[in-house]
C-alpha cells in the first residue's frame, strides 16, 4: 500500500531511540524527509546513519524538548534545510515515575515542560504553515495511562490524559484545514523507559526482572509485550493520505491491555 507521503516533510521529537525512532524509520521507509531531535549525541548520529541509508534527506539536531528556544532553533533549521514542515510527531520520555505523595511542586513544574508543554509549543510552530497550505499531520505519542492510569505513574498518568483533550480540541479546530491530530497510546512496548518502569516495579515487589517481564507479558491478551516498529507502522499510517479521513483519535496500540471502553 502506498500512503501518499513521499517527500513530506516529518519532524519527529526525541527520536534518538525508543518509540521516536521507531517513528522516524517507518516514515523514513515511506519516503519522508525526516527532521530529528535527541539529547543524546551518539545516539542521535546512530539514528541519523539508519535513516539516511535509506535513500532519504535528514537532519539531526540536539535538542531539550523542554526548552522552548531549542524547540524553536529545531523548527526553523527544519525548514531552512528540508522545506515546510507537513507532518509532526511528538514525542518525550516519560516523567518522573512515583505515587503523588512523593512528587514535589519541582516534579510537577518538570513533568509539565517536558511532557505537556513540549507538544503545545511543537503544535503551535508548525500548525499555521500546515493550515495555510491545507494539509498536515500531527501524531502525538502519549501512553495507555492516558486512558488507564497507575499510581507509580501519577505525572505520565496526569499529562497524558490532557493531550488526549489536547488531540481533540485541536482536531475539531483544524479539520476543515486538511489537517488531522491524532493520539497514539502505546501500551507495553520494549523499550528503554520499558526496562527502566519494570526495574522500579520489579524491586518494589522483591522480584527479578525477568519474572516482571513475563508476568506482564502474561497480563496482555496477545501475550506478549509490543516491538517499537508496531508503533511507528501505525503512526507512518495516521500520517498517511490513507487517513485522512481519521482525526481527533486516541489509537490503542497495546495488544488488547486497555480495559476502558471509551
Amino acid at each position: 500500500m502506498d500512503f501518499g507521503i513521499r517527500n513530506r516533510v516529518a519532524m519527529v521529537a526525541a527520536a534518538s531511540k525508543g518509540l521516536g525512532r521507531a517513528a522516524a524509520l517507518s516514515l523514513a521507509q515511506e519516503g519522508c524527509k525526516v527532521s530529528i531531535c535527541g539529547r543524546n549525541p551518539e545516539n542521535l548520529e546512530a539514528t541519523r546513519k539508519e535513516l539516511e541509508a535509506l535513500g532519504i534527506e535528514v537532519l539531526a539536531l540536539p535538542c531539550d524538548v523542554s526548552r522552548l528556544e531549542e524547540l524553536e532553533a529545531w523548527y526553523q533549521q527544519t525548514l531552512a534545510r528540508l522545506g515546510p514542515v507537513d507532518i509532526l510527531v511528538t514525542n518525550t520520555g516519560g516523567p518522573k515515575a512515583a505515587i503523588f505523595q512523593e512528587l514535589s511542586e519541582a516534579d510537577w513544574v518538570s513533568g509539565i515542560d517536558s511532557t505537556l508543554m513540549n507538544v503545545v509549543r511543537l503544535c503551535r510552530l508548525v500548525l499555521p504553515g500546515m493550515r495555510s497550505r491545507g494539509w498536515g499531520r500531527i501524531v502525538h505519542i502519549t501512553s495507555l495511562v492516558a486512558k488507564q492510569p497507575t499510581p507509580i505513574l501519577t505525572l505520565s498518568s496526569t499529562l497524558r490524559a490532557g493531550i488526549s483533550g489536547l488531540t481533540k480540541t485541536l482536531a475539531q479546530e483544524t479539520a476543515k484545514d486538511g489537517v488531522t491530530v491524532n493520539a497514539l497510546l502505546p501500551g507495553h512496548i520494549m523499550t528503554d523507559r520499558q526496562t527502566h518502569l519494570g526495574e522500579l516495579k520489579a524491586k518494589a515487589e522483591g522480584i527479578s526482572l525477568q519474572d516482571y517481564f513475563a508476568r506482564t507479558a502474561a497480563s496482555i491478551p496477545v501475550g506478549r509485550i509490543g516491538r517499537p516498529e508496531e508503533i511507528g507502522d501505525a503512526i507512518a499510517f495516521l500520517c498517511s493520505e490513507r487517513a485522512s479521513y481519521i482525526t481527533g483519535t486516541s489509537l490503542q496500540v497495546d495488544g488488547g491491555i486497555i480495559q476502558a471502553t471509551f
